[in-house]
């Protein structure tokens, strides 16, 4: 069976266990997320969930049964056939910098409109707000320019449906 990346979104109740709740009956079934996001909606009494797995049809179809018969459930939208808009949030540090160094790095900002939230004379702290693509282009190119001196943290993809027929 063909192991596809999917994307899915869901409305839950938005209070103490529900994110247990879930990552725990994904988990149980075996499923391995790839991300997992979730953050308070307009509503305070609502969260919204976005869930990035590599799985194939099948799979995928038990997936979204067993969310939508979940209790916490509100809702339950299938990003897999619909255009998205989808990102990530990563902040990249780099270590161990001279000056020259530093210009460089201060010029892959640029080049890929990366926002410089810190620094100092010794090193630089890089945000990110792009596609999971970009930023994996992007930190290979730092990895490769400073070998062992770039520290990685990124969030989950947040996605939402398009309003047009365009993804990003």
């Amino acid at each position: 069976m063909e192991m596809k990346k999917r994307y899915i979104s869901l409305f839950v109740e938005n209070r103490i266990g529900v994110l247990a709740k879930i990552s725990g009956l994904l988990a149980g079934k075996s499923y391995n997320l790839d991300t997992l996001t979730v953050g308070e909606t307009e509503d305070p009494t609502v969260s919204r969930m976005t869930i990035g797995l590599t799985i194939d049809d099948i799979t995928y179809e038990q997936v979204k049964k067993q969310l939508n018969r979940c209790v916490v459930v509100i809702k339950v939208i299938d990003f897999s056939e619909v255009p998205i808009h989808k990102k990530e949030l990563l902040f990249v540090k780099v270590s161990g910098c001279n000056e020259k160094d530093k210009s460089e790095v201060f010029r892959i900002a640029r080049v890929f409109s990366l926002e410089i939230i810190d620094y100092d004379k010794n090193a630089v702290l890089l945000q990110s707000v792009k596609t999971e693509n970009e930023n994996n282009d992007m930190i290979a190119l730092l990895n490769h320019t400073f070998p062992n001196r770039v520290e990685v943290v990124r969030g989950g993809a947040v996605a939402i449906d398009a309003i047009s027929t365009q993804s990003y």
